[in-house]
């Protein structure tokens, strides 16, 4: 077991971020003044409400889309161009159906000019490590949903990025499936400890799964609470007994509560 308490090196930094849309007489304000710091290596997951703008500030970070105010840098580049060493995860795998699974591991080195042959040893390590090594040479529509996204998982980690976007990736799974994907990320991370910033709208994925939890407000998002989880890890299944788990993810909950997000009673 491990104690998840470390120090950790900046990594991503938001400042006096904000992101209107609309036009600028009466924008619709999705993101409002964040202030956040990411450690290098750090798992850190985000929380809260639909349209609080958890996906806005993810692609704000990717660089996808720019900042209204404020100010972005990711392992001090302060640029407008994508990070260097980014990969995302998206709610769906995006898979290209016409190619096989480890064809599909292997598109990120042809997409940025590398020659896929020398990374084919490493895509089938990663497929082995999300236990679909057998499944190769299969095609995406001869998986199930929960296999497509590892494999989506295994094609994010082909070039070993230093941070990982993972935009509520589980959230078309099954509980099952989302409850062993969870466990198999964790692993991943454990082996390759890449800064990670998962969206999520699951309080209980939320706290298994990260060091700390980013609360948001509804719209317009704003960081209501910044959590410390020291659960130690691996969390396998057990860990949903924990004191600490429990007591999170009652803290977050009654948050929602004062927000109105949740209703005790219907």
């Amino acid at each position: 077991m491990q104690n998840t308490k470390t120090q950790y090196e900046p990594g991503v930094s938001l400042e006096g971020v904000s992101k209107y849309f609309g036009h600028p007489d009466a924008p619709v304000i999705a993101l409002e003044k964040l202030d956040l710091t990411i450690g290098d290596g750090e798992f850190v997951a985000v929380v809260g409400p639909s349209g609080c703008g958890k996906s806005t500030m993810m692609r704000l970070i990717s660089r996808l889309s720019p900042a209204s105010t404020g100010q972005i840098s990711v392992f001090g580049d302060v640029s407008k161009e994508p990070p260097v060493g980014m990969s995302i995860v998206f709610q769906n795998h995006v898979l290209l159906a016409w190619r096989t699974i480890i064809d599909n591991v292997l598109f990120p080195a042809e997409m940025t000019g590398k020659n896929k042959e020398k990374f084919r040893a490493h895509a089938m390590e990663l497929l082995d490590s999300v236990g679909l090594k057998d499944f190769a040479n299969r095609y995406p529509h001869e998986l199930s949903g929960g296999m497509k996204q590892r494999a989506s998982i295994a094609r994010a980690l082909l070039l070993q990025p230093r941070l990982l976007l993972m935009d509520e990736p589980f959230g078309a799974l099954d509980a099952l499936t989302r409850e062993q994907m969870r466990i198999d990320l964790e692993a991943l991370w454990l082996k390759n400890r890449m800064t990670v910033v998962f969206i999520t709208h699951s309080i209980d994925e939320a706290v298994l799964l990260a060091d700390r939890v980013i609360v948001m407000t509804p719209r317009p998002g704003r960081i209501e609470r910044v959590l410390e989880i020291e659960m130690q890890r691996p969390r396998g299944l057990a860990a949903r007994r924990a004191p600490e788990f429990i007591e999170k993810s009652e803290e977050i909950t009654e948050i929602f509560l004062s927000r109105g997000v949740l209703q005790r009673h219907a």
